[in-house]
């Protein structure tokens, strides 16, 4: 599940004065057309379908030109799909690893689901229309199931180290990659049949080693078996012999890969969110460009006058020039390997920055100059959000205590809760001065006010409609992205006055099933020179005022 292909757009900028009301924003950085890329497969249609979990969405994809003709979603059964595939009669599965479901769409449209359980991510077909399911990442498992999604799953074996992409072997053998084991193995399915230990109990073979960490495998119409490892590598293997040859070399974060009856392969990126098909003369063609997938948190540093934008993006923290939107650089975490964790907010202190991710419940302080994390938090229920104040800091935590929320504060002393909230989302500091919104009452307010904790805090703003990131203006107001309405709006703290600065702001994506409601977190930031940057999580873009 861990690139920037981003597009440039800039618009004019009147530095230092702030936007009128209703003001057009000017999109500096525009994404992928996913919300990330995940499991493929070529439909009895002929088009590539294409799993994006983050964007809760199968795209339907013409091969050729790499236009969307179709998008299947909550309306067609779709919930946070990760791979998918096609049955004998016709039929689309896929997966759901946030809710363990298993889907079947038959070709009348009728839906079929069955809970298998969390973390079941590949899925495939045997060549005689057997039907099987690994776990990954929030289980570890493989199991045969019922086509029709009627009878029990059977449990095949456990313990096999996270079974990704797999696909069934001319010689009748199951293959797939081991995610934390840097190999590819086959499996007799037939012979481990509820294995605890898949190595001593089954017939488990490895085909390859010496991979980063291996993500998908599929074999073309000539039995030929392919691979896309983590590190960008696309490899042909050789079953007999073990040996590999390096098809292309692409941005880090692949995910999957599909493969048509001209034996073309198509490359998914979970981490970019493009597609990409690789040529015969060993040229990628790009079918869907890739770039931000889930822009969140937004964060400026300066220098000499320049001013670095700095996003928090899901699955990687990616910066670029605020002037010109160019990238200057992306960090992609890997899953499992790495210590940097895929942030989903971000908030500037001096040189570094603060990070916060619910997917890993960890808050991190990341120093940009060395591209090190030099500390991490990593006993947070839910962190939504984390930012620096008065030399500690602050986390907006969702699941605490009685499962409500809280703004909480990691001092030397230890945690100390400045205020229950019902779901925190932005938090904004100025000085002594520390505000919080609440998306899910829509309250905007005071806790600490010249250093001194609120008690109760002071309401400074109500009736929002779910209200995310927040940020301190230069003339010391609010800015808060409305995602509920699509705007932002500034808020006058002392009044409690509010302004709409811009409206139709592309924020608000909702939450996947098994996620918190702010999911994203389309934020905003200030940077000095007075531009303001804002994130909008529904169509990957990047706004400056």
């Amino acid at each position: 599940m861990p690139r920037s292909f981003a597009f440039v757009l800039a618009g004019s900028i009147a530095l230092g004065v702030s936007p009128p009301a209703h003001a057009k924003p000017s999109v500096l950085v525009e994404g992928a057309r996913l919300h990330g890329a995940n499991g493929m497969n070529v439909g009895p249609d002929g088009r590539l379908y294409v799993a994006s979990l983050l964007g809760d969405e199968i795209a339907v994809v013409n091969r050729k030109s790499g236009s969307v003709v179709d998008r299947l979603d909550g309306s067609d059964g779709v919930e946070g799909p990760d791979d998918l595939a096609f049955g004998p009669d016709g039929s689309l599965y896929w997966t759901s690893l946030l809710t363990g479901n298993v889907v079947r769409r038959s070709p009348s449209g009728d839906i079929t689901a069955q809970n298998v359980a969390l973390g079941v991510n590949p899925i495939t077909f045997s060549d005689t229309g057997r039907l099987f399911v690994a776990l990954d990442f929030l289980g570890d498992g493989l199991y045969e199931l019922d086509p029709d999604l009627s009878a029990p799953p059977r449990f095949i074996a456990g313990n096999l180290g996270f079974l990704n992409g797999m696909d069934w072997g001319p010689d009748g053998r199951l293959y797939g990659p081991i995610w934390t084991q840097g190999r590819v193995v086959s499996i007799d399915v037939d012979s481990c049949t509820g294995a605890v230990d898949p190595e001593a109990e089954c017939d488990l073979r490895t085909v390859a080693d010496g991979f980063f960490i291996p993500a998908a495998v599929k074999f073309d119409g000539l039995g030929r078996l392919h691979a896309v490892d983590q590190n960008g590598e696309v490899v042909r293997i050789d079953v007999a012999t073990g040996d590999t040859e390096v098809l292309a070399v692409l941005p880090p974060g692949l995910d999957n890969l599909a493969i048509d009856a001209q034996n073309k392969l198509y490359v998914s990126s979970a981490t970019d969110g493009f597609v990409v098909r690789l040529e015969p003369d060993g040229g990628v063609r790009s079918l869907l460009p890739g770039g931000l997938i889930l822009p969140g948190g937004v964060a400026v540093l300066s220098e000499g006058g320049a001013e670095t934008v700095y996003v928090g993006d899901m699955a990687a923290l990616r910066s670029f020039d605020g002037d010109t939107g160019e990238p200057l650089g992306v960090e992609r975490p890997f899953l499992g390997f790495s210590e940097l964790h895929g942030p989903v907010t971000v908030s500037a202190d001096g040189p570094e920055l603060i990070l916060s991710s619910w997917f890993f419940s960890v808050v991190q302080i990341y120093d940009t100059g060395t591209g090190s994390v030099l500390e991490t938090y990593s006993d947070f229920a839910t962190p939504l959000n984390a930012v620096r104040f008065q030399g500690d800091v602050v986390v907006a935590e969702l699941g605490a205590g009685q499962g409500a929320g809280r703004v909480v504060r990691e001092t030397g002393g230890g945690r100390v809760t400045l205020a229950p909230m019902s779901v925190p989302s932005g938090l904004a500091v100025e000085g002594g001065d520390l505000w919080a919104a609440d998306w899910a009452t829509g309250e905007v307010l005071q806790l600490v006010s010249g250093g001194a904790t609120l008690s109760p805090p002071l309401e400074v703003a109500a009736g929002l409609w779910q209200p995310e990131g927040m940020a301190v203006d230069l003339d010391g107001t609010l800015l808060v992205v409305e995602s509920g309405r699509r705007k932002l709006l500034r808020i006058d703290p002392s009044t409690g006055e509010i302004t709409v600065l811009a409206k139709h702001l592309e924020v608000g994506l909702p939450a996947i099933t098994g996620t918190p409601p702010t999911f994203g977190m389309s934020s905003v930031a200030v940077g000095p020179s007075g531009a303001i940057y804002v994130s909008g999580d529904k169509a990957n873009v990047l706004y400056r005022f």
